[in-house]
């Protein structure tokens, strides 16, 4: 698992089939900034970050904080929700479409209630 920005950085350009210089070119910088981002962790100012995550499909918040369920986990802080999403994620999507309807009647009601009290 890619544990730093850097290694993240890395392992998108490595799994879009690009160099260190291609990726370098694409975004506009010089190939030696690149490692420096890569490999020295020196962190890239915003509107390269910007520029990393259009060219390498994905978004700025996964490049500076990495893993989605680390991030959820740490958001939720509670264990057992936390893995009760994780198991609803690997239900049919028929079935997750369902818990979400649920949900949302669950959130809705909820509103409802604190709007009439």
């Amino acid at each position: 698992m890619a544990t730093t920005l850097g290694d993240r950085i890395q392992q998108l350009r490595k799994t879009a089939g690009l160099t260190q210089a291609q990726l370098a070119d694409k975004i506009k910088i010089s190939s030696t900034q690149l490692v420096r981002y890569e490999i020295r962790g020196v962190q890239p100012p915003a509107h390269v970050l910007q520029k990393l995550a259009s060219v390498l499909d994905t978004s700025v918040d996964f490049l500076i904080n990495g893993d989605k369920d680390q991030k959820v986990k740490a958001a939720l802080k509670d264990d057992e929700l936390f893995i009760k999403f994780k198991k609803i994620e690997q239900l049919p999507a028929d079935k997750q479409k369902l818990v979400k309807e649920l949900l949302d009647l669950f959130i809705f009601r909820d509103s409802v209630k604190q709007l009439t009290h």
